[in-house]
């Protein structure tokens, strides 16, 4: 129904922007990669867009690309996969280390994202493994998104919003290699910061 929109930024927070078309708001919920790529409110913006429609709801979702929009419906055909899973995974996850995840049959990463249980990460797996394609995948293990995916984990534990512990991830420091204890350290310093 609606592919794509173009319009100015109106509004944005850490789950969904606003943008305007021709006098009409648009609320798109988008992963985070999408959020941050975007510009400041009445900067252009393009969207490649997927409408969700339930009985009691019409949700209209927004990507940078179509080869992101391509994955949420994919994930979405996934049983037990839902919009905000889908949103959840695509968040948590660079979408290329996602399709090496899959590629590879590698369901445990998938198991560090909030909110996926093993059971859903196995299928996951099993359903895309054929339905996407391998030259996506990177030649680098998946497991190098891994580490962030624990802080991610062990942040929402500690009571955090995913959108929250999203934002201290993306703060770390990139100089050198941090453990995962060392990243969680330096979130829970991001977090006292933000709190000043």
């Amino acid at each position: 129904m609606i592919s794509s929109i173009r319009g100015t930024v109106a509004s944005k927070t850490g789950e969904y922007v606003v943008v305007e078309v021709g006098g009409i708001g648009f609320k798109i919920l988008a992963p985070t990669s999408t959020l941050d790529g975007l510009g400041a409110v009445g900067e252009p913006v393009t969207l490649m867009t997927h409408l969700h429609v339930r009985e009691d709801n019409l949700s209209l979702f927004g990507f940078v690309s179509d080869q992101e929009r391509r994955m949420f419906e994919l994930l979405l055909n996934v049983s037990g996969v839902g919009p905000k899973a889908a949103l959840n995974i695509l968040s948590a996850t660079p979408l290329e280390s996602l399709y090496t995840a899959i590629a590879s049959g590698n369901s445990d990463i998938l198991t560090r994202i909030p909110g996926i249980g093993a059971k859903t990460a196995g299928r996951i797996v099993l359903d895309l493994k054929g339905k996407i394609d391998p030259r996506h995948a990177t030649s680098r293990p998946a497991d190098v998104a891994s580490a962030d995916a624990d802080v991610l984990a062990a942040l929402t534990n500690l009571g955090y919003s995913l959108v929250e512990a999203q934002s201290a991830v993306r703060a770390l420091p990139n100089e050198g290699v941090l453990s995962a204890e060392d990243k969680i350290v330096q979130a829970l310093r991001y977090f006292a910061e933000q709190r000043g």
